[in-house]
């Protein structure tokens, strides 16, 4: 059986009951070298995924009598690996077990409700900033490429004067959240997620 399990957003402490057991009942641990890490200390083999996605797929359908957990951040259906994986094997060979994302964690330690929330990605794409703007209240998880600073400047272009709450390194040591004006924010920042809030409306 092939799991897909969700590791929260980066503290193991984040990690919910169901995937603990899971990871430690483990043949094999699959993931990305930052999620394997976190889990030197587990008996399991471990399997790291490269870039090829096509040949992890491949590896996964002839690892069918193994018990293989799939360490997906967050949640592994928002914006993660098991959208893939559900896609790629039959039904009866896959289970997906929920984790907390980074998205849940920055709207908890903030205390805003995720009521009416639209939740995108910039990774790997260019984001319709016109209709996200159109929103009262959006989460995106963001790349290099585009994260606080792109968002920032597109609103500026705009007029338009959002609240934006950035949380870097979310559930880490180095955690940091700002709350900020479109003007306000800085050039780069860490691994992060940003809301963008009208609170106008």
């Amino acid at each position: 059986m092939i799991s897909v399990v969700g590791i929260g957003p980066g503290d193991n402490q984040y990690l919910t009951c169901a995937a603990k057991k899971l990871i430690a009942e483990a043949d094999y641990l699959a993931g990305w070298p930052r999620a394997l890490a976190e889990f030197d200390d587990a008996t399991a083999t471990k399997y790291p995924i490269g870039r090829d996605l096509d040949r992890f797929i491949v590896w996964l359908q002839q690892m069918q009598a193994h018990q293989v957990v799939v360490l997906a951040s967050g949640d592994p259906l928002l914006f993660g690996i098991g959208k893939r994986i559900a896609a790629s094997l039959p039904p009866t060979q896959w289970q997906i077990v929920p984790g907390i994302s980074s998205v849940q964690y920055l709207f908890a330690r903030i205390g805003l409700d995720m009521n009416d929330l639209y939740v995108t990605s910039s990774h790997g794409k260019q984001p319709d900033f016109d209709f996200l703007f159109a929103h009262s209240k959006v989460a995106m998880v963001t790349d290099q490429l585009i994260g606080p600073r792109q968002i920032a400047d597109e609103l500026l272009k705009r007029g338009l004067n959002r609240t934006l709450y950035i949380g870097e390194n979310l559930s880490y040591p180095d955690e940091r959240i700002h709350c900020l004006r479109p003007g306000e924010v800085a050039a780069q920042y860490a691994m992060n997620v940003v809301v963008i809030l009208d609170e106008g409306q």
